[in-house]
């Protein structure tokens, strides 16, 4: 027998059993649409990390202050305040590849205009903010050096501030004046919507000038973060370097003495972040994996009761002179057909519950060509490794037993 009449009575016998031959292909549809869409989330989830860590910046570092350290028990970053506006100087006037300096100090408030009432997060800072993080205004204008310098009561609001106060993040506020924790500042600005960088929403956000927010809401000169943004993504490290010298020297850390402050690249933070959602990808992948070799096992037992139901068959077929090679043949492509058929069926499943998971999550997700390929390939291997055995056993049937057979 040939190796294309092998194909034909392979899938005459899958189409007299087709309730039979669904359930076989059941496990293989499951387990290859869950590997599909676990990765198609995982990637759309890295690359939706990696947007926003990029949209906090760019070419961004972070310097927080140091921790403290009570009762032998330390405190997490930032416990400890130990940067001040004078750091600020020390690293615009140290840096040789340093673009912009941005100090950063921030609590919580209650701000009321009206009748509207809402409480949100003022961040105190400077103009050179707007440029680090890339702050785009929809009307008005941001702060200038003049604001900082003259402590101006101006604030710059994010647009679900101005939604909460009036019920329209549209709604016209500028030059109006508003009360925050009972200090009046007079709005110059809104920002467009960015939705959430990081832990916080620079949408629900009141900017301030860092001196008006320092002695009016907080009441001390200490600040609570620095931004530097580097003036080109090659020279990160140098800033880095440069920032931590200007530091060590202000603060008259002798050698030998940790750090009080921390510096955090923005590009190691993107390439922690990307390993630790591969990480996840990966192990979500291999999960979902899990369930084919179920499915294989489902095809094993089935070829298996299946060589049982046709002994007779395969002894007809040996007696009229079918080699062991081509029932061998013959089961192997039953096995190889459902579960190449079934994987096929998984792949356009993943690729809708994938999409569905993305609107669910309000994510894009990302499906590349490798994992389908991967995806399709394995669940044809699992017919040929799977349906191996089954295959042997009807082969090495004896004809004479084989006809006996009730």
């Amino acid at each position: 027998m040939n190796f294309l009449e092998s194909i034909r009575v392979s899938l005459r016998a899958l189409r007299a059993n087709k309730l039979r031959s669904a359930l076989t292909m059941l496990g293989i549809i499951i387990g290859v649409a869950a590997v599909i869409a676990m990765i198609g989330i995982g990637n759309g989830a890295t690359a939706s990390i990696t947007s926003q860590i990029q949209g906090m910046g760019s070419n961004l570092l972070t310097i927080s202050s140091g921790q403290s350290s009570s009762g032998g028990v330390r405190g997490g970053v930032g416990s400890s305040n130990t940067l001040t506006l004078a750091d600020v100087d020390k690293i615009e006037a140290s840096g040789t590849v340093i673009k912009a300096v941005a100090p950063v100090t921030s609590t919580n408030a209650q701000v009321v205009f009206g009748s509207g009432n809402t409480a949100t997060s003022i961040n105190g800072t400077t103009e050179s903010y707007a440029e680090i993080r890339n702050v785009a205004l929809a009307s008005g204008r941001y702060l200038t050096k003049e604001d900082v310098n003259s402590n101006a009561r101006v604030a710059v609001l994010g647009p679900t501030v101005v939604e909460n106060l009036l019920g329209d993040a549209n709604a016209a506020i500028i030059g109006k004046v508003i009360k925050v924790n009972n200090v009046p500042f007079q709005v110059i600005g809104v920002t467009t919507v960015t939705g959430s960088t990081g832990m916080q929403s620079s949408d629900d956000l009141i900017t301030a000038p860092i001196s008006t927010v320092q002695s009016r809401l907080i009441g001390e000169k200490t600040v609570r973060n620095i931004l530097v943004s580097a003036s080109s993504e090659e020279f990160m490290q140098t800033a880095q370097d440069q920032v931590t010298t200007a530091l060590r020297k202000s603060h008259k850390l002798q050698a030998g003495q940790e750090d009080d402050f921390s510096v955090q690249n923005q590009a190691d933070m993107l390439e922690t972040m990307s390993s630790v959602t591969q990480t996840l990808t990966m192990l979500l992948g291999g999960i979902a994996g899990i369930s084919l070799l179920v499915g294989g096992i489902g095809i094993m037992n089935i070829m298996l009761v299946s060589v049982t139901e046709r002994t007779r068959e395969i002894g007809i077929r040996k007696a009229i002179g079918a080699k062991g090679k081509d029932i061998l043949l013959q089961f192997l492509i039953e096995a190889v057909v459902l579960s190449a058929l079934g994987g096929g069926i998984g792949i356009a499943l993943g690729y809708g519950g994938s999409n569905l998971a993305g609107k669910a999550l309000t994510m894009d997700t990302s499906i590349n060509m490798a994992s389908v390929f991967m995806a399709f390939g394995f669940s044809a291997a699992i017919g040929i490794i799977f349906g191996v055995f089954p295959a042997r056993k009807a082969a090495a049937m004896d004809p004479i037993d084989a006809l006996r057979a009730e």
